[in-house]
């Protein structure tokens, strides 16, 4: 029972953290993680092929 409750107790501490700017400041969204999002990759012309999958 203690080991539930302590995996309950860290979990819910890493959903807190992990959406900080999410849940306190004002329009904060979750960092867009996505191939397309990153801006060194499409300067390289690199993309992503699941893109490439579903709009054939």
């Amino acid at each position: 029972m203690k080991i539930l409750l302590l995996t309950i107790i860290l979990v819910g501490l890493a959903m807190v953290l992990l959406g900080i700017r999410v849940f306190f400041v004002k329009g904060g969204r979750f960092p867009h993680t996505h191939i397309n999002g990153n801006r060194e990759l499409n300067k390289r012309g690199i993309k992503c092929v699941q893109h490439d999958e579903y709009y054939k």
